[in-house]
């Protein structure tokens, strides 16, 4: 059953139980009201017709004849001590048939002084009954029911039509009413079914908060937003993937043909020629180191994007950016790289990846601007108390459309510049990620003069120890060593 249906049928069955419960109570009320009465009439008469007896003679048929003219149909009978009938007689007006009352002989004995009813000897009545004890026998007086009857037999009948069109109206007024409730309900239901037919922006209207369903139809609204928000964020993850997988398959594609072209001059007879045996061995190395490097930096990202733990330790990032821009010199004598550090300004992270970003963003200025262009790299405390990193070249600068996609995968700001001179197009991508990584964030603007500024905020850490210091200088080292071949340095 549905839930209007049920609802109906509750209030109708408690309507109903409720009015039948009240009509029995009235009917047995009134049924006792009236038969009390009637005992009391029987009572009087009783009486009554005791004094005229007491008095003998004509008097007791002139009392019967008063009890007739005041109590229509009355019923007077006289018993011996036997119980054996003397005399009766059944008062009624002319023209009428008498009912007799149908008193057993036994019963008169029991139940003497009380009130008690029988039935007519034609089974057409019922009788109230009195008996008095008398010196010579019983006096039985009895007095019809039907105007008791009748009156019952009509409150009855009131009863039940009076019922019927109560619970008739009580069942209508409830269907309104129930309509009327469960209209946000359809409003609920046809925005589910909107939904589920693809419409996500579809929400639950006037949602009123003062109400239990207003509030279902609110938290429905917060719950679809969350819904519509996962399902935009998805379908851009599952975009950025695909472009992810094809730029990836793209940038393997030319090392791997360029290794199989080598291969194809060796097997051509560059075995033979001893120049040609060295172009393609140096070429196949070369092509491999390309793709490891490749393959290094995705699957850096993928870890990355998989929110793996990094080491957590303090590092000093004037320090670190010491190193970074000491080893950048060493690749590029003829370049002007200068380092502001604001005292000493720590860090907690994972020292090689933080060294990463420093070269991927060093790398970018080798890469991206002309070769007499500076560069300088600042590192200071914020006021809020993060470590700021930034990095401020003097090259052409990017354009806005440039700065919004600088952080995207395999995005290159010259799409025709080769991939020997302008890397994998991972190296920014990957500064970002581990920016994230460390609860930071990494930004891009014009510098002034046109050239761009890459500013990377990290949370501080304000008490580094000396022990922790002295790791940093020993991992340093360990660092500038195992960076010193220029060849191994990509753009990353």
């Amino acid at each position: 059953m549905s839930l209007r249906a049920r609802l109906l049928l509750v209030l109708a069955v408690l309507a109903t139980v409720g009015l039948v419960v009240a009509n029995v109570v009235t009917y047995t009320e009134l049924r006792s009201f009236l038969v009390d009465r009637v005992d009391r009439s029987l009572a009087a008469s009783t009486v009554a017709l005791n004094r005229a007896m007491a008095r003998g003679g004509p008097a007791v048929r002139g009392s019967i004849d008063q009890l007739a003219r005041t109590a229509p149909g009355t019923y007077v009978e006289l018993r011996d001590e036997d119980g054996t009938v003397v005399d009766s007689t059944s008062l009624v007006p002319p023209g009428e048939s008498a009912a007799t009352p149908a008193v057993p002989a036994d019963a008169v004995g029991d139940v003497r002084g009380q009130a008690f009813t029988v039935e007519a000897t034609d089974g057409s009545t019922e009788f109230r009954v009195r008996a008095e004890a008398r010196p010579f026998g019983t006096l039985i007086v009895a007095a019809p029911l039907d105007d008791v009857s009748e009156t019952l037999n009509r409150l009855l009948l009131i009863e039940i039509v009076v019922t019927a069109a109560v619970v008739a109206t009580i069942v209508g007024l409830g269907l309104v009413l129930v309509r009327v409730g469960q209209r946000p309900l359809r409003g609920i239901e046809d925005t589910a079914a909107a939904i589920a037919a693809g419409q996500l922006d579809r929400r639950v209207d006037d949602a009123d908060e003062r109400t239990e369903i207003g509030r279902l139809g609110l938290a429905l609204n917060a719950m679809l937003g969350r819904i519509e928000e996962a399902f935009a964020e998805k379908e851009a993850s599952e975009a950025r993937l695909r472009r992810f997988v094809a730029d990836a398959s793209h940038e393997l594609r030319t090392p791997l043909a360029s290794v199989r072209a080598y291969a194809e001059l060796f097997e051509r007879g560059a075995r033979e020629r001893p120049d040609d045996l060295a172009r393609s061995m140096a070429g196949i190395e070369r092509e491999s180191r390309r793709m490891s490097l490749l393959v290094d930096d995705l699957l850096l990202l993928a870890r990355l994007d998989q929110g793996r733990p990094l080491e957590r330790r303090p590092v000093d990032l004037a320090g670190l950016a010491a190193e970074a821009v000491d080893a950048a010199r060493m690749l590029d004598r003829g370049r002007r790289l200068d380092l502001h550090a604001d005292g000493q300004v720590s860090v907690v992270g994972d020292r090689e990846r933080l060294r990463q970003l420093l070269d991927n963003l060093l790398a970018n200025v080798r890469a991206h601007t002309p070769a007499g262009a500076g560069a300088d790299v600042r590192v200071e405390a914020a006021a809020d108390g993060s470590a700021v990193l930034e990095v401020t070249d003097e090259g052409p600068g990017l354009s806005e459309e440039q700065r919004a996609k600088v952080f995207e995968r395999f995005y290159r700001v010259d799409s025709s510049r080769s991939r020997d001179a302008g890397g994998s197009g991972l190296g920014l991508a990957i500064v970002q990620a581990i920016a994230k990584a460390h609860g930071g964030a990494v930004t891009v603007t014009a510098a002034p003069g046109g050239g761009a500024r890459f500013r990377v905020l990290l949370p501080a850490h304000s008490h580094p120890t000396r022990t922790d210091r002295s790791a940093d200088a020993q991992a340093a080292l360990v660092s500038l060593e195992s960076t010193s071949d220029p060849d191994l340095r990509g753009d990353r």
